[in-house]
């Protein structure tokens, strides 16, 4: 993220907890979608406590090269253990990746998610990214649509808590609609053969995930509550009062969630 950007999600160790979960839950599907080369050189932006970079590094082997660049000290800290000889994490911004002259126009692939959503200017971000990529190399971002979150049955209240979370990001200059523009914004970065796809990231009671998923989610509406208070886009009563329907929902046989992580996916050309 940037000096510039909001993480409404704050830092704190019960973030970080929660961070890790959602790592557990999606990485997999994620890397699915993704094909990496053993030797490729991989640009992780805002790789948060890097565990999706480690898994790139692991995929890479010996002969890669995999560089996690992430905003949050905290964060860094605790993706400075996955360090290895073809493995580093720096500090840096999304919009001035912190990159060596040697490092520009070199990388085969850059990835970022869950990041476009908190910047004020998500294009340049693109743009940095670009720069990051050889000619040929390929972007891969994903984010969020929230307004794609569909529960069933709806939980009492739900609509009007999820409404402000939603809220809560346009309050702070952040976007809580990123991810239906993310081919839009590698178009207009120039990159070619743009494609979009989706990761399923819903959940169906009963599945061994089922309960991590509404905890996270929980967890992570919970995180903007400070932003939905202050704005008055609901009161601490119809906040405590929307998050235990949300939990006593999960507990019906049949509670049933569909939400899509968007993808797009660039190359850069041959200029």
């Amino acid at each position: 993220m940037t000096a510039g950007s909001t993480y409404i999600h704050g830092i704190n160790e019960n973030e970080q907890i929660r961070l890790s979960m959602l790592n557990d839950l999606l990485n997999k599907k994620c890397l699915e979608k993704i094909s990496v080369k053993p030797g490729s050189a991989i640009l992780d932006v805002g790789s948060g406590l890097g565990l999706m970079t480690k898994q790139f590094s692991i995929l890479t082997g010996p002969t890669g090269r995999c560089l996690g660049i992430e905003r949050s000290p905290e964060q860094l800290a605790k993706s400075k253990q996955f360090e290895t000889e073809h493995l580093h994490f720096r500090q840096g911004d999304a919009l001035n990746l912190p990159l060596q002259s040697e490092e520009v126009g070199t990388f085969d692939l850059v990835y970022a998610r869950f990041i476009l959503e908190h910047l004020p200017d998500p294009a340049k971000a693109i743009r940095e990214m670009k720069r990051a990529l050889r000619p040929g190399g390929r972007i891969i971002i994903a984010d969020d649509d929230h307004q794609a979150m569909i529960l069933y049955p709806e939980p009492e209240g739900f609509q009007h808590l999820w409404t402000a979370y939603m809220d809560s990001f346009i309050e702070i200059g952040n976007d809580p609609f990123i991810g239906r523009k993310l081919p839009r914004l590698l178009y207009d970065a120039g990159f070619a053969d743009v494609q979009n796809d989706m990761v399923f990231f819903g959940d169906t009671a009963g599945s061994d995930t089922f309960i991590p998923y509404i905890k996270n989610l929980s967890q992570v509406i919970a995180t903007a509550k400070t932003v939905m208070l202050e704005s008055n886009l609901l009161s601490n009563d119809q906040l405590d009062e929307a998050l235990a329907q949300l939990l006593k929902w999960a507990e019906l046989k049949y509670a049933t969630a569909y939400y899509p992580l968007c993808i797009a996916v660039g190359t850069k050309p041959h200029e």
